[in-house]
């Protein structure tokens, strides 16, 4: 049995090849350079017809139901979502709309997107970290937007390696909480995470 810490990554990509799983495999990497992840990937797409009929009937389908259960058991999560009409994809919250109310409580979770323009940028600020502040997941201060023209260029590297790094932590940190108080670290207070978090992103 793996003692491994567990990172879920959520991708909404549609397409295949998709720039948006790629950008969430390229975050998980980036995680488990850090000190090795037990990494599962949750395709949103394959997971469509389970996800509507949840809505329609309240139960989720075997798969659905096994991806409800990895988030819920989750140390960590990635979320990626391509860009639709300047918010995230409506496949995208529809596979959170059917999660537990609070399967992503106290949650560390890294937002990222993935659009055709630099322009929709915003879209982690404005769409993404409200709906997982609202889930009261805990959201790593650096969002990572990767635009058609970012691939390859400078600074996308950076982004992932720094909210790689945060995330890492954060997970780290919260596996500790249960330490013995002498030979762990201490035991930051789930409020006060929420405000330290909130003062470096502010």
């Amino acid at each position: 049995m793996s003692d491994r810490l567990k990172l879920v990554v959520v991708s909404a990509g549609l397409a295949v090849p998709s720039s948006t799983r790629l950008l969430a495999d390229r975050l998980a990497a980036a995680v488990d350079r850090r000190g090795p992840v037990d990494v599962r990937v949750v395709e949103v797409r394959d997971l469509a017809v389970e996800i509507a009929h949840n809505f329609t009937n309240g139960f989720a389908g075997k798969a659905l139901a096994a991806a409800q259960d990895a988030v819920a058991g989750a140390d960590g999560l990635i979320v990626v979502t391509p860009v639709f009409s300047a918010s995230y994809s409506g496949l995208f919250k529809s596979f959170f709309d059917v999660l537990d109310k609070d399967a992503l409580t106290g949650k560390p979770v890294l937002i990222a997107a993935t659009g055709g323009t630099g322009r929709h940028s915003l879209v982690l600020e404005h769409a993404l970290r409200p709906l997982f502040a609202y889930l009261r997941a805990v959201v790593v201060p650096t969002g990572v937007y990767a635009a058609s023209e970012d691939w390859g260029a400078e600074g996308l590297a950076e982004r992932i390696e720094r909210a790689a790094g945060e995330l890492a932590g954060l997970m780290a940190g919260l596996s500790a909480a249960g330490a013995d108080p002498v030979d762990g670290p201490p035991v930051v207070p789930f409020e006060e995470q929420l405000a330290r978090l909130g003062a470096v992103g502010a």
